[in-house]
């Protein structure tokens, strides 16, 4: 198929390279900085929690530190909040910006710059002063401090303003070049974050009018079951919110550093719009156990979660191809010969190469969890964080890492520093991620509990022994491994030579012009697909809301910490 598909006339990218002004590139590369700070404080928590799984408390070397669950919630919201959207808000602008070859809009640049900044403050005056020791998952009856909930939300906000700069960009765009088809890298960025803002409106809803009055003192109590439930309403969709503008590098720029080109177009377009209509109505799958919702309703949540894997396995067969291509025209030959033909070497690919290995194991786990009998055996245990690294902490994380090897380059016009130090970084993090996990996700299968501080548990069962030492050997190697990205990120920035830097983004070609009429032009149409995705949503989530409101203030605020 590849040679067949080789012999295509491919359509060229953009040749113009097209350079942001350096005050709007130090806006970018500063909020990914916000980003990589969090990281820091992120991984360090990381560290002592796969440690305290194999019965080793490093705990007392973290100033500050109170408790096990102020580090669980710092590590969480770190990680997978502040690291995960700081990246998003610089990458997806930028690729929009250079898609259609416009300036950014500056004044909203800064606005969501500052947001961000106001809000990560925010969160870790809460988290430090151990007011805030909720964990990742933010609902009621445990209560935080008001800073954390209003941090978030000026996360959240940051967020939308980077995608009102996308939309205003596409918009001045679409004036100069009536008739025109939106650039692919321009299509998926931006259905990216329009996924994301479909989905932040609930838990939107969740902290401004129930939780942040609730901190205040302004209500006594508040509505546990309905908060759970807004809450899951975004926080699924979120993951496929931290996903997407890895798909957005894994389609539209790895082709291009592997040496292929993009498969279809249409085909590339269709898969963001399924995420777009799919990915927000499967939240109930995260409350099977609960009460007050109909089994009718979790039935639907969870042929829909079965359903949005359908275009992750298109993006696997799509993201394939490309690769064979590339690992073909460097002189691959046979029905596997073409994997080791493929650029290992450059760290930024091999990154992302690494991460879709990863990812796989990670998307089979997660249709576990979304069974209804079989999640009832994996539920509360460490079976579940097993799986939440192998996507999250391998899909989005070594993917933002394997970005980060141009982008830094690129914004700050530095070459990048220790190539064998970065590519050393992949493996070692890649090899501790899949021990990491197997501990985890054996020890989970033994029922071993996720959440739980075991150094201090009065219980043990010796069938977590193996998968508890797995746990933090592995964990220890992914310590070290991101440590190493840090290094060179670091040393890129500092020591990086001036003026070796890639002067454009490794924008992907397509093998066929993109269609000028018929249903393929339709995906275009964003507003169009926005107003079905809220419908699916309301299918989905109507009923509950119609059966369940008004609110049941039942819940006074609890503090363990």
């Amino acid at each position: 198929m590849a040679e067949h598909i080789a012999a295509s006339t491919p359509v060229v990218a953009d040749p113009t390279p097209f350079t942001l002004p350096e005050t709007q590139r130090r806006l970018l590369r500063w909020t990914l900085y916000v980003g990589y700070a969090a990281l820091t404080a992120g991984i360090f928590h990381g560290l002592a929690q796969a440690l305290s799984y194999a019965g080793i408390n490093i705990l007392s070397f973290f100033p500050a530190l109170r408790s096990y669950y102020q580090g669980l919630t710092a590590h969480g919201v770190a990680n997978a909040i502040i690291f995960t959207f700081s990246f998003s808000n610089a990458f997806l602008p930028l690729m929009v910006a250079r898609a259609l070859s416009r300036r950014l809009d500056e004044r909203l640049l800064w606005a969501s710059f500052g947001t961000l900044v106001l809000g990560n403050l925010l969160v870790i005056y809460a988290v430090v002063t151990n007011k805030a020791s909720v964990l990742y998952t933010s609902y009621a009856p445990l209560q935080a401090h008001w800073t954390y909930y209003v941090g978030l939300v000026f996360v959240v906000i940051s967020t939308w303003l980077a995608l009102l700069n996308m939309l205003l960009t596409w918009r001045g765009w679409k004036r100069e070049n009536p008739g025109v088809r939106m650039p692919l890298l321009a299509h998926i960025s931006i259905v990216s974050y329009v996924m994301w803002f479909l989905a932040s409106l609930p838990i939107a809803v969740e902290f401004l009018f129930f939780l942040i009055p609730w901190s205040f003192g302004w209500v006594e109590r508040t509505d546990p079951l309905l908060t759970r439930t807004l809450f899951w309403f975004t926080g699924h969709a979120i993951v496929y919110a931290w996903l997407l503008p890895a798909y957005v590098s894994w389609y539209a720029l790895v082709p291009r550093q592997a040496g292929g080109k993009v498969v279809s177009d249409s085909l590339t377009r269709l898969v963001f719009i399924l995420f777009l209509l799919l990915s927000i109505p499967t939240g109930f799958h995260h409350q099977y156990t609960d009460p007050g919702i109909h089994e009718g309703l979790k039935f639907v949540h969870a042929i829909l979660t079965f359903g949005v894997f359908f275009p992750s396995l298109i993006t696997a067969f799509s993201v394939m191809a490309s690769l064979e291509m590339g690992g073909r025209a460097h002189g691959g030959r046979g029905l596997l010969g073409w994997i080791p033909k493929l650029p290992w070497g450059d760290p930024s690919l091999s990154a992302q190469l690494l991460a879709m290995i990863t990812f796989v194991f990670g998307g089979i786990t997660g249709l576990i969890n979304a069974s209804f009998t079989m999640n009832q055996v994996v539920h509360n245990t460490t079976w579940v964080p097993g799986h939440f690294h192998m996507t999250v902490g391998s899909a989005v994380a070594m993917t933002f890492m394997g970005v980060a090897y141009w982008m830094v380059p690129y914004l700050t016009g530095r070459k990048l520093w220790g190539r064998k130090v970065a590519l050393a970084s992949n493996w070692i993090y890649t090899i501790g991620l899949l021990i990491f996990a197997r501990g985890m996700i054996s020890a989970g299968l033994e029922g071993m509990p996720r959440r739980t501080f075991l150094v201090q548990a009065p219980y043990m069962d010796p069938d977590w022994l193996v998968g508890r030492i797995l746990t933090g050997v592995g964990g220890t190697l992914m310590f070290v491994g991101i440590a190493l990205f840090f290094v060179v990120i670091a040393m890129t920035v500092w020591k990086g030579k001036a003026g070796e830097a890639p002067k454009d983004i490794p924008w992907s070609e397509t093998l066929i012009e993109p269609a000028r009429n018929g249903w393929a032009t339709r995906l275009d149409r964003i507003g169009f697909w926005v107003i079905v995705a809220i419908i699916l949503i309301v299918i989905a989530y109507g009923p509950f809301f119609l059966s369940y409101l008004p609110p049941d203030y039942v819940s006074p605020g609890f503090r363990i910490f």
